[in-house]
């Protein structure tokens, strides 16, 4: 449940910033009657995503177990795809966010209603779906089928209380640290849902040594113990993985980590020209 409220607050939190820039823009250009098509936009967005989630979770009990585990894997690279540029993307475009939404939503006032509600879809639909493929990927192997629902709904409560106080500058957030180290416990989690993708892909068939471990500490390692639930809700640890699970979690989690954390070039300011006497 902690991995998935890590990307119920994430994605929530982004969803709410995108939906106070727009409201705020509004508000403070003295448009406030127009609130009622971005409202209408965020409401059609977060019915599509809630819609997909659902297909996502039900529609995959009517395949068969095979057609199950490969439908799981590909839904797990996916969200892996999904993770690796969402946390890049926000790191190199946070700051031009608001401007370029505000760009956006000036141009649809002119156009009219329904540009407004498409501005106001477009820029949440795509974190909403994003969150139900990385919820539906990061529920697998759930023992408890509440906790995931538990867990995303804290997620987004706690985003929307964080983005409403923001917006009332009721509380100040450092949002360049939230998004670093949110983004960096990300990527772990992402390395455990490729793993999920690898164990699957055995599952199925598609890629050998199922039963060929890299290691097993399964008889010194109490699976109903805190933290061997938080280890392997947060990063996928489990006492016995195959070589291939291994590999892949640390192949992907180790360059990817280190790659997000190195810090960003920042452009040299260009020289003043020299001015001729």
């Amino acid at each position: 449940m902690t991995a998935i409220y890590l990307i119920g607050l994430r994605e929530g939190l982004e969803i709410t910033l995108v939906v106070s820039i727009l409201v705020a823009f509004l508000v403070k250009s003295d448009r406030k009657p127009l609130l009622k098509w971005v409202w209408a936009g965020v409401f059609v967005a977060a019915a599509l995503s809630i819609g997909f989630a659902a297909l996502l979770q039900f529609g995959i009990a009517q395949l068969s177990f095979t057609h199950q585990e490969l439908f799981e894997a590909i839904a797990s690279l996916v969200a892996v795809t999904f993770v690796t540029w969402m946390i890049f993307w926000m790191r190199r475009m946070a700051r031009q966010m608001g401007k370029e939404l505000r760009g956006r939503m000036e141009d649809a006032i002119q156009v009219g209603p329904l540009a407004i509600v498409g501005v106001a879809f477009l820029a949440v639909v795509r974190e909403g779906l994003e969150t139900s493929i990385l919820f539906y990927a990061a529920a697998q192997g759930a023992a408890d089928s509440a906790r995931p629902i538990i867990g995303i709904t804290l997620g987004m409560l706690t985003a929307v209380v964080l983005g409403w106080l923001l917006y009332l500058s009721a509380v100040r957030i450092n949002l360049t640290k939230f998004f670093t180290w949110t983004g960096a416990l990300l990527v772990l989690v992402a390395a455990g849902i490729l793993k999920y993708a690898v164990h699957d892909f055995q599952e199925a068939g598609v890629l050998p040594g199922l039963n060929n471990l890299a290691y097993d500490i399964s008889a010194s390692w109490p699976p109903d113990t805190w933290y061997a639930e938080l280890l392997r809700g947060m990063v996928n640890f489990t006492p016995a993985p195959t070589v291939f699970e291994t590999i892949a979690w640390l192949a992907y989690g180790i360059p990817v980590l280190v790659l997000f954390l190195w810090p960003a070039r920042t452009s040299k300011p260009a020289p003043e020209p020299v001015k001729s006497s």
